[in-house]
């Protein structure tokens, strides 16, 4: 009997965190970013499949995609702005899983007849296939970013109030299911169509989001229930200006101060009237513009813009286990078992970096866990510099690289050299790679690598810089969603996923056009050591708001 009110309040504290709005968030946003890695990861599969194992598909759908972002991050950032909160969450959810299942209906009849759609039209009906699976699919991507500025960065704000704590745990939370799923989903959908085929990997990718997209819906209408503040949404800034103007005479009349005229403005609602507004045509299709325009302004006016920009710059980094890396990794003798590995090790570090970032953050405060995490970071990435220097290092310091730069630049560059060898005595190996077929050594023969000193430094380095990686990624969120007005968020946050996608496409171009053939990578670490350099000046509260307090 002494036991049974202890094991009540158990039960009910579990109860009632399993049914909280907190809870109902992260289960949610488990099942979306479930979604959106599986098929993130087999529509690139997909692409390259349909096209005869060329990743011609592949590059012009992130090409589109990041162009997309790119263009119309702000124009979607408005439209969250401007309508309700849970009919921006829900048209973003249904667009979205919609798109990737159509998406999913059209890759399986693709896949299935394929040979006779080649045959109509001279091949143009399978072309205007695959046009029409890259246009539906960056639809459900930019329906992805829709909803991820409404629930990341929208809905945990205000499901945890003013509570700065609990919204860095929620923000921690959602970074680790976010890391697990990024490793999971592409798991479980790569053995699928493994051992399958692609038709029925389309097909049960389909059918995820079809179950997906109702189980979200019913937690989006139960958070939005269990969370009375998400039903009211501030006006736009402009009223906020005026509404704080008409208050001014007001407090100089009775005076009262600063802070007790803007508690007073909060109590107190002014009707203004609506202003008239054009309604010509040339005006009205104008208007996208100019939303592009006020975002970016609106963007540079913050007081988070240094913050907003060093977490773009790490962006521009390629430092991690993207395509370049891999390719790297190939390259010095790494094979498929060890690179999995390696990424296994790289996501256990950044889920340490983000459960390390609620602790550093209780006790030394936002500013300086962001300054610590820039540290962290940029001192593991000296293991990579040191690694150029390292024995098996392939990297030749004497050629500049800015040589090949400046010559076609002041158009002093040399003509194409001449074939060394007849077109006759080219072929095609089984890797789609240009050979000499005359001249080929068998693989047994080819040197191996003297010395894994230097790629064990580099992928050494890289992996630990996770942590600090990841802790001032939330830092620098966490201080977008303090300091950002409530009326702004969606557009502020939309111009930061256009930044993002802008100098994530530097990377890729910086990248591709080297001097050197292993230049892509000196040019990898240079850039990433130069563009970590922001961080550690950007997290100085240099630029904020006046009468908005900063504790270090």
């Amino acid at each position: 009997m002494d036991n049974a009110g202890p094991k009540k309040r158990c039960c009910e504290s579990v109860q009632s965190f399993f049914t909280s709005p907190k809870f109902l968030i992260y289960l949610g946003h488990a099942l979306s970013t479930w979604g959106d890695r599986m098929w993130n990861f087999a529509v690139a599969v997909f692409l390259v499949g349909l096209y005869g194992n060329s990743l011609l598909l592949t590059a012009v759908y992130g090409l589109v995609v990041a162009g997309s972002v790119l263009l119309l991050g702000a124009i979607i950032g408005d439209w969250v702005d401007k309508n309700p909160r849970l009919k921006v969450a829900q048209t973003s959810l249904v667009v979205q899983n919609c798109a990737v299942i159509l998406c999913g209906i059209l890759l399986m009849v693709v896949f299935h007849f394929k040979e006779q759609l080649a045959e109509l039209y001279n091949g143009w009906v399978l072309t205007c296939c695959y046009i029409l699976v890259i246009s539906i699919a960056n639809i459900a991507n930019l329906a992805s970013t829709a909803m991820s500025i409404t629930i990341q960065r929208d809905w945990v704000v205000v499901v945890a109030g003013q509570d700065s704590s609990k919204l860095a745990d929620m923000n921690a939370t959602v970074r680790i299911i976010d890391q697990l799923t990024n490793i999971l989903a592409p798991m479980l959908v790569g053995q699928i169509m493994a051992f399958c085929s692609n038709f029925i990997g389309c097909g049960f990718i389909a059918g995820w989001n079809l179950c997906s997209m109702c189980l979200e819906y019913c937690l989006l209408w139960k958070v939005y229930q269990k969370t009375p503040a998400l039903a009211m949404k501030a006006g736009k800034k402009e009223d906020y200006l005026e509404l704080k103007r008409l208050n001014s005479p007001k407090e100089l009349e009775n005076g009262q101060g600063p802070v007790e005229g803007s508690q007073l403005m909060n109590e107190t609602a002014v009707v203004k009237a609506d202003s008239p507004k054009k309604t010509g045509c040339c005006y009205q299709m104008a208007e996208p513009l100019r939303t592009i325009r006020d975002g970016w302004v609106a963007y540079y006016n913050q007081s988070i813009f240094f913050a907003g920009m060093s977490l773009a710059f790490l962006y521009m980094t390629v430092l991690g286990f993207d395509c370049i890396t891999t390719g790297y990794a190939y390259m010095q003798g790494l094979n498929g078992s060890v690179l999995s590995l390696l990424m296994g090790a790289s996501a256990v570090s950044g889920i340490c970096g983000t459960v390390a970032f609620t602790w550093v953050r209780k006790n030394c405060g936002l500013i300086r866990t962001g300054f610590i995490s820039g540290v962290v970071q940029l001192s593991c990435l000296m293991l990579c510099v040191a690694s150029v220097f390292a024995p098996g290092s392939p990297f030749d310091l004497s050629v500049s690289p800015f040589q090949d730069i400046y010559s076609h630049l002041t158009g002093e560059s040399s003509a194409l050299p001449e074939a060394a060898y007849p077109a006759s005595m080219l072929t095609i190996d089984g890797q789609g790679l240009l050979v000499n077929s005359s001249i080929v050594p068998p693989a047994e023969e080819l040197p191996p690598l003297q010395s894994y000193l230097s790629v064990s430094l580099l992928f050494s380095g890289v992996i630990a810089a996770r942590m600090g990686l990841w802790s001032f990624d939330l830092t620098v969120t966490q201080l977008i969603q303090e300091n950002v007005i409530e009326s702004e968020r969606g557009l502020i946050n939309g111009v930061q996923n256009s930044m993002n996608y802008l100098l994530d496409l530097l990377h890729f171009i910086m990248s591709s056009r080297p001097p050197h053939p292993v230049f892509t990578c000196r040019s990898r670490m240079s850039a990433s050591s130069g563009c970590l350099s922001w961080p550690l000046t950007a997290i100085t509260p240099t630029r904020w708001l006046p009468g908005r307090t900063v504790s270090l």
